[in-house]
């Protein structure tokens, strides 16, 4: 079984960092189909504090969320994702999951160290789709 397989059976809940309250956004569409198949998902953008995003209350950083957080979900420039790391550790999350065209060596490094899952420059979403739902696509059809 692929590690990844593994991850989306496995974890359940999300922290997705860098998720944007404006629905044509790639974060906010991987969001609401994460939701949609059963993922807790908490949305995380410092400008959006305190504000929802598809029903869920929006906190400034990982460590602001006060349940339990299996998968770190990063849509951030990858010059961000070092602290953002050094924040997957102190929380205890299992997974670190850079989004397309997002990666960082040093981060990696990080993960492997404290035992943690790294994953770069996959979407969650589409991954979902292949392992899950045999489907493979960049962007969900339109239907009527």
């Amino acid at each position: 079984m692929s590690d990844i397989k593994e991850v989306l059976s496995k974890y359940k809940s999300i922290a997705m960092v860098g998720v944007s309250n404006d629905p044509t956004k790639a974060s906010t569409i991987v969001m609401k189909y994460m939701q949609k198949y059963g993922f807790k998902v908490y949305p995380v953008n410092p400008r959006a504090e305190g504000q929802k995003i598809l029903g869920e209350e929006v906190f400034a950083k990982i460590s602001d969320i006060n349940d339990q957080v299996d998968i770190v979900d990063v849509f951030r420039p990858s010059k961000e994702v070092y602290a953002i790391a050094e924040d997957t550790v102190k929380i205890g999350a299992k997974v670190l999951w850079l989004q397309l065209g997002i990666r960082d060596e040093k981060a990696k490094e990080l993960m492997e160290k404290n035992d943690i899952k790294y994953i770069e420059n996959k979407c969650t979403k589409m991954e979902y789709q292949k392992y899950f739902l045999k489907v493979r696509q960049a962007f969900p059809v339109l239907s009527d």
